[in-house]
């Protein structure tokens, strides 16, 4: 069987009668040029191939994130004053009202106490007004009590006279217990 010419072309120290390599072809030293070769294309073919397409889509999504970052960090800067202003505003609306709270309270103890005093004054009138009428009521019943001793010790006296045996002249009877009375 007769070798094809391209088999004889490439026959040489790393490839067998058949066309089969010996060994490994990339140890081959025949071989090295053609791989160095072959490697400095693939390697500019990857380099522009990153170089064209895919660094600058890689550096436009790095751009768009640190865009993003930086209006997110300058987003929550403001977010962050506005809590600040927000928290601000409610201690200060806090305080209001519990001074506001305070001050009401203040004023209804003060309502309360000037209440509690006019209730007080009017409850002294009453009972002055009360213990005078009490004091009158009392007097009258003493001057009353008075003319009912005297009464009854009139009739009393004019009893015990006629018990005894006498007669009771009303007129000295009346006489008799008047000056006894007065003392």
């Amino acid at each position: 069987m007769a070798t094809e010419p391209i088999m004889e072309d490439l026959a040489g120290v790393c490839v067998d009668s058949h066309g089969s390599a010996i060994g490994m072809p990339q140890l081959c030293g025949e071989w090295i040029p053609n791989q160095v070769f072959w490697l400095v294309i693939t390697l500019l073919v990857i380099f522009f191939v990153l170089s064209r397409v895919a660094l600058p889509r890689i550096a436009s999504v790095l751009a768009e994130r640190q865009g993003t970052i930086t209006n997110d960090i300058t987003a929550a800067e403001d977010l962050k004053r506005q809590a600040q202003l927000a928290e601000q505003a409610y201690e200060k609306a806090l305080a209001d009202a519990r001074a506001e709270a305070q001050a009401i309270a203040q004023q209804t103890r003060d309502d309360i106490k000037a209440q509690l005093a006019e209730a007080i004054a009017d409850a002294d009138v009453q009972i002055s007004a009360k213990a005078a009428e009490s004091e009158a009521a009392i007097a009258e019943i003493r001057a009353s009590a008075l003319e009912s001793i005297e009464l009854v010790a009139k009739d009393t006296a004019a009893a015990i006279v006629t018990a005894l045996g006498g007669t009771a002249d009303q007129g000295a009877v009346d006489a008799a217990v008047d000056s006894r009375l007065k003392g």
